[in-house]
């Protein structure tokens, strides 16, 4: 007999267990099954195909109703808690309405009636095994998406984001509500995105919705549904997404931009765990996560009125708040590599590299609109980049001038506001580091340098000598 490990090796045939007491039974389907690209194996028992089914790969299971000891619905349901990936059909010559009910209840495929016709048997096989296709390819489609959203795959070496993913592992699975606070374009739906599928729900849909992009009027239709005539245009009725999110994840993005009356309900579903479509009478329990994610100051919306307090710690019972790029510049040529390896191949069908010129560029520049400016950025350079090297040149003019503009000096202390502040030096210091930025962009290339400060070049060695600045 073949180990799991030389099961099907060097070979597309489709094992298969052929489970009868009646010898010539075994036989017979043994042969017929090897005709038609299988590799059949058979057990005259119950307790013997369970030895087997522990030593080898099988997808199929075709078992006779009627067994010595362990009959063909006992070895259904031992199958269905140890191996429920294989198809089991039953074979039955005594076949009731309870006993075909009973099999399909217990997870059998289908059932089969004695005499066996081949042919029909077969044909049955075939659908069990599309049936199995979709269920594996769905199984392996779901380890991808999960792969995707592990915690592993969120880039970010950067201490602030570590302290970000320290506390998502803690609360990914303790089903309490999260609000995720950041700037424009941190990753507030990713982050989300990968606590959902890092808990218990992940096997249930995750729904985003937008809460400032949809007109007040229209939002609570969109969040709780409406039944037909509710309102002029509802011609039907409509799932909300709360109901669709039902046993899985909602995402609320820009929770500040909720209206206060739409805060009130939202509130109650909170509290009460049950949903009201627009212009029912009727309650409906649903059992959904919240994650809500804004970049307003809920704090201060609060003192404004414009916000409900109590909705506020509802909602705020772990909170995670994102950095901004510019607190993270350690990531940022992580993140460059990711999106150009992530862009390459789609736009130009090879590899692309990036100079580290242009790495050390990046680095310099702010990033207003943070990662999701980054990607773009590194979209942008693919598609002018030359030789498929990506180099300063192929970022905007605004971003590689900023990149080299030093920070202003900040008025930290009161000393400062007393004495004042000396302008010339504060000019000078100003001048000099930017012809130090000019010339390391352009590693030392005075000609380069001089165009990119759109002065001479005589200028500029003048400069460089009088402010001692070496440049090898």
């Amino acid at each position: 007999m073949m180990s799991k490990s030389d099961n099907n090796e060097g070979s597309s045939k489709i094992p298969i267990l052929i489970v009868d007491d009646e010898v010539h039974t075994r036989l017979a389907l043994t042969k017929l099954l090897e005709r038609e690209n299988f590799l059949p194996f058979s057990a005259g028992s119950g307790e013997e195909a369970l030895k087997i089914l522990k030593k080898e790969n099988i997808d199929i299971v075709i078992t006779d109703l009627k067994l010595p000891n362990m009959n063909g619905i006992d070895l259904l349901k031992n199958i269905k808690e140890t191996a429920p990936h294989i198809c089991t059909l039953l074979i039955t010559g005594h076949a009731t309405i309870k006993t075909a009910v009973t099999a399909i209840k217990e997870g059998a495929y289908d059932y089969i009636l004695k005499p066996l016709k081949f042919d029909e048997l077969k044909k049955v096989i075939d659908k069990a095994l599309d049936q199995q296709r979709l269920i594996n390819e769905n199984t392996y489609l779901k380890k991808l998406l999960y792969g995707k959203y592990d915690f592993s795959n969120i880039i970010g070496k950067s201490l602030a984001m570590q302290e970000v993913f320290n506390v998502m592992e803690k609360v990914a699975d303790q089903d309490c509500s999260i609000l995720i606070l950041g700037n424009s374009g941190t990753g507030k739906e990713l982050v989300a995105k990968a606590v959902h599928y890092n808990s218990s729900r992940r096997d249930n849909k995750f729904v985003a919705i937008n809460c400032g992009s949809i007109p007040h009027n229209l939002l609570e239709s969109e969040l709780f549904g409406h039944v037909k005539g509710a309102f002029t245009g509802a011609h039907a009725t409509k799932v909300g997404k709360f109901e669709y999110a039902d046993n899985g994840t909602i995402f609320l993005d820009e929770i500040g931009n909720m209206s206060p009356a739409l805060q009130v309900k939202l509130l109650r579903v909170l509290q009460e765990k049950e949903i009201v479509k627009v212009g029912d009478t009727k309650s409906k329990k649903i059992d959904v996560r919240v994650v809500s994610a804004t970049n307003a100051n809920l704090t201060e919306a609060i003192k404004n009125g414009t916000f409900r307090e109590d909705l506020y710690y509802r909602l705020d019972i772990v909170q995670l708040n994102l950095p901004t790029l510019e607190k993270r510049k350690g990531d940022v040529p992580l993140l460059a590599k990711y999106f150009l390896k992530k862009y390459s191949k789609k736009i130009k069908n090879k590899k692309v590299i990036i100079d580290d010129s242009a790495i050390k560029l990046l680095e310099a520049y702010d990033f207003p609109g943070n990662v999701r400016e980054l990607e773009n950025m590194i979209e942008r350079a693919i598609i002018l980049c030359d030789d498929n090297k990506i180099t300063e040149k192929d970022f905007p003019q605004n971003v590689r001038s900023k990149a080299l503009i030093p920070k202003a000096s900040r008025v930290k202390s009161d000393k400062h506001t007393t004495t004042g502040i000396d302008l010339n030096s504060e000019l000078a210091k100003f001048e000099k580091e930017l012809i130090k930025n000019a010339m390391a962009l352009h590693k030392g290339t005075k000609s380069k340098a001089a165009k990119f400060l759109n002065i001479n070049r005589t200028t500029l060695v003048e400069k460089l000598k009088r402010m001692e600045i070496s440049f090898n």
